[in-house]
């Protein structure tokens, strides 16, 4: 599965839209992509509209990109559809992130 990712910039707001499946394969891309972005920002926004999969190594991702955050601004995750919301409450991510 292939996975595309546009960045809106707004000031110290930064919106990643993430588009396919984040899996094994793809998870490392992100985390590449992911990587030169922190610097400046308050706000990472991963908009999960056109996420339709996250695997364990996905959320590996996720709370990384997390724990980066959390010292110097906050990650927020919107509009996850009811199936990687799911997976957010198996593994209880859910509690950990915060996701609107």
């Amino acid at each position: 599965m292939n996975l595309s990712m546009k960045k809106n910039e707004d000031g110290t707001v930064l919106t990643v839209i993430v588009d396919g499946s984040i899996d094994t394969v793809t998870a490392p891309e992100l985390e590449n992509r992911l990587e030169g972005a922190y610097a400046g920002v308050k706000e990472l926004i991963l908009d999960f509209a056109g996420v339709d999969y996250v695997s364990s190594a996905g959320l590996r991702v996720i709370m990384g990109a997390d724990q980066r955050m959390s010292g110097t601004g906050r990650l927020i995750l919107k509009n996850v559809n009811e199936d990687v919301r799911e997976v957010f409450e198996m593994t209880g991510f859910d509690e950990l992130l915060n996701i609107e």
